[in-house]
C-alpha cells in the first residue's frame, strides 16, 4: 500500500462521514423518541400483557452492549430468516431500538414524578384519560423529562460511531481509512474526536436553548 499525505479532499471526506453520522442520529433519534413516548404511554394506559412485554424489550435493550444488538442485527437476522438487511438498514433498526429503550425509561420517570393528586383531581373534574395524559400529564412530563433526554441524545450521537464495524462509511471508517492512508494517526484521531465534539455540543447546546424556552412557557407566571 502506498502511503501518502493529507490533501484538501480529505475535509471533505470527514465531512461526508460526519454528515452520515448527523443523518442517521436524526432519524434514529426521531424514531426512538416515537417508539419509547408510544411505550410510555402503553405503561400509562396499563395495558395488559403489552406492558410487561415492553418493559422486558427495554430492559434487555438499555442493558446489553449496543455493538452486540448491532451484530445480532446485521449477522444473526439474515441468517435465523434468511433476509437481506444491508448496513444502513442495520445501524437504523439497531439504534431506533436502543434510544426507544431509554426515552421509554425516561419517559415513564417523568410521568411517575406527577403527583397522583393532580390527576384525582383532573378526573373529578371529568376529564377523560386522554385529556387527563394530554393537557395534564405531558406539559409536565416534557419539562421534567427534557434534561435527561439531551444527555441521552449526545450520548447516541457518540454511539454512531459503532457503524463503521459493519462497514458503513462514517466519520469513524473514513478515519480510519486515512489513518491506513497517511500513518499520522495522532492527528487523524485527533481530528475525529474535534468532530464528533463539535456535533455533540452543538446537539448540548440547541438542546440547552429548547429547554430553557420550554421552562419558561411551563412557569407559573401567577395571578
Amino acid at each position: 500500500m502506498r502511503f501518502t499525505d493529507f490533501t484538501t479532499f480529505d475535509l471533505v471526506l470527514l465531512a461526508q462521514g460526519l454528515g452520515v453520522n448527523i443523518a442517521l442520529f436524526l432519524v434514529t433519534s426521531l424514531i426512538g423518541l416515537m417508539v419509547g413516548i408510544s411505550w410510555a404511554i402503553v405503561r400509562f394506559y396499563r395495558v395488559p400483557l403489552l406492558s410487561e412485554v415492553i418493559t422486558f424489550v427495554s430492559e434487555l435493550l438499555k442493558n446489553s452492549p449496543v455493538l452486540v444488538q448491532l451484530f445480532l442485527v446485521f449477522f444473526g437476522l439474515p441468517g435465523l430468516f434468511h433476509i437481506r438487511v444491508t448496513p444502513a438498514t442495520a445501524a437504523t433498526i439497531t439504534l431506533s431500538a436502543n434510544t426507544a429503550a431509554f426515552i421509554y425509561v425516561i419517559a415513564v420517570s417523568a410521568i411517575e414524578s406527577i403527583g397522583r393528586d393532580q390527576l384525582e383531581a383532573a378526573r373529578v373534574f371529568g376529564l377523560s384519560r386522554w385529556q387527563v395524559l394530554r393537557h395534564v400529564v405531558a406539559p409536565q412530563a416534557a419539562a421534567f423529562a427534557i434534561g435527561p433526554l439531551i444527555a441521552l441524545l449526545v450520548n447516541q450521537l457518540q454511539v454512531t460511531s459503532l457503524i463503521s464495524v459493519i462497514g458503513v462509511v462514517d466519520l469513524t471508517k473514513i478515519g480510519n481509512i486515512l489513518n491506513m492512508r497517511t500513518l499520522k494517526p495522532f492527528i487523524v484521531w485527533t481530528a475525529v474526536g474535534l468532530l464528533y465534539y463539535a456535533a455533540a455540543k452543538l446537539v448540548a447546546l440547541l438542546g440547552s436553548r429548547f429547554e430553557n424556552r420550554l421552562r419558561a412557557h411551563s412557569a407559573w407566571r401567577g395571578l
